[in-house]
């Protein structure tokens, strides 16, 4: 009698089966992963954990620094108010403080050489702002800023010298108070008496 196999052939057996490579690959994928992500935690983890120790470092730094004591702060802040205080005044000051050398080397430069003074009298003008005026009295004049009283040989030598004072900056109102024919010695002389005002310092031209 014949005999007859009934197991299946090999190669459909085969067909059936898939490969090894399939089942591999995603095993392989999520060991990848897993490995991946464990070390961007381990990564993150050591950043922070380094951040926190650098914290508390500064923390214990900050901790350290003595507080200063509210009594000196308080002194300090004094001081420095008072310095402001003394700096704002002495600006102001200086603003308006006539400039005497300004004022008398402008006088000599215009000063005729056949004119020569026998006093000069000079003084500074008082602000609104630093000293209220008194009220004058009936009868009297205000006291003039600047008075000069000296000689020359001639009227027309007095009308030059108040032509070349009135050409100073800071001299204003200048007015010949007298002039009259007199001696020195035995030449003939003019005196004259000028007086004018000064000009207050942060004044217009």
């Amino acid at each position: 009698m014949r005999a007859i196999n009934l197991l299946p052939r090999d190669d459909t057996r085969r067909k059936g089966q898939k490969p090894q490579w399939v089942v591999f690959v995603p095993v392989i994928l999520a060991v990848l992963l897993s490995a991946l992500l464990s070390m961007l935690f381990l990564s993150a983890s050591g950043k922070v954990k380094d951040r926190k120790a650098t914290l508390a470092s500064l923390q214990a730094e900050l901790a350290a620094i003595p507080t200063p004591d509210a009594s000196k702060v308080q002194t300090q802040n004094a001081l420095v108010a008072d310095k402001q205080t003394r700096v704002r005044a002495l600006n102001t000051a200086l603003s308006r403080r006539v400039v005497w050398d300004r004022v008398f080397r402008e006088l000599s430069l215009v000063l005729p050489d056949d004119v020569w003074l026998s006093t000069l009298a000079a003084r500074s003008p008082v602000s609104p702002s630093l000293a209220v005026a008194p009220a004058p009295v009936t009868g009297t004049v205000a006291a003039t800023e600047f008075t000069l009283d000296g000689y020359t040989y001639s009227q027309p030598a007095v009308a030059r010298l108040l032509t070349r004072l009135s050409v100073i900056p800071d001299l204003v109102n200048v007015q010949l108070q007298q002039s009259t024919l007199t001696k020195v010695g035995n030449a003939p002389a003019v005196h004259f008496t000028i007086v004018a005002d000064v000009r207050s310092p942060g004044g217009s031209s």
